[in-house]
């Protein structure tokens, strides 16, 4: 069985409420779990958190509720240890009635720069590559290259992030933006991981470890997570431009 497991929690110190903030009429929450309804792949979606409005929300589109433990649900906690406990309930959850996980879609609350399409097709190459561990989504901004990182000093002035002959001889680079070639993001948007991803979190690649070691990038453009509010007229763009269309108040 293919289950989507959405992430959200109460607390956000940098954007209160972010997670239901309105966007074109709805909750932001409300997009991840329109395109894991939607997605023809998905058998049952699922909803982690310690928020009784999330809760409402996820089942007012069909998700099951699985309550977020307290030690998981903190500012510090990670969100890779929140998945791995849904995905344990889950899983004892099928298993009791004699059923198994084939894959997981992970999703975030406060990320609704997906599709039905990119999920479905996600695991579609799973499907076709066994030997993949997962298949997220990815998005090009080559403003953000590592080669044009800087950290503040000591001395208070600014000064390269990785040094630059990380990038080969710093003779040969340049500023434009596109010279060392796309530089590719994981967007957030979308993770499709195989059980042994959660359950060896362990021998994931950093900085998402419950993408395991092999990740096939599934592109597209524009892709976020929302941390900010000035964040919220590029979602809103971004939905839009995917077909969206505003839902009129009740």
């Amino acid at each position: 069985m293919i289950c989507a497991l959405l992430l959200g929690r109460e607390g956000s110190t940098g954007f209160p409420g972010k997670n239901v903030y309105p966007v074109l009429g709805r909750p932001l929450v409300a997009y991840p779990l329109m395109a894991a309804r939607a997605a023809k792949s998905i058998d049952r979606v699922y909803v982690s958190t310690d928020s009784p409005r999330l809760k409402a929300i996820g089942a007012e589109y069909g998700a099951r509720i699985i309550d977020r433990p307290p030690h998981l649900a903190t500012k510090t906690a990670l969100g890779e240890d929140a998945y791995v406990h849904g995905y344990q309930v889950i899983r004892d959850e099928l298993a009791q009635a004699g059923q198994s996980v084939e894959l997981m879609v992970l999703l975030f609350a406060n990320t609704a720069t997906l599709t039905p399409d990119i999920i479905d097709t996600g695991v579609d190459v799973l499907r076709t590559h066994p030997e993949y561990d997962s298949a997220v989504t990815v998005s090009c901004y080559n403003m953000w290259s590592p080669l044009r990182a800087r950290k503040i000093g000591d001395d208070g002035l600014l000064h390269p992030f990785v040094p630059f002959q990380t990038f080969g001889d710093p003779a040969t680079l340049n500023c434009d933006r596109d010279s060392q070639g796309d530089v590719w993001f994981a967007d957030m948007g979308l993770s499709i991981v195989r059980p042994r991803c959660l359950e060896n979190l362990h021998a994931g690649l950093l900085p998402q470890k419950w993408m395991g070691q092999k990740i096939y990038p599934l592109k597209q453009w524009g892709g976020l997570d929302v941390d900010y509010e000035w964040q919220m007229p590029l979602v809103e763009y971004w939905l839009k431009a995917h077909g969206i269309t505003p839902q009129e108040s009740k």
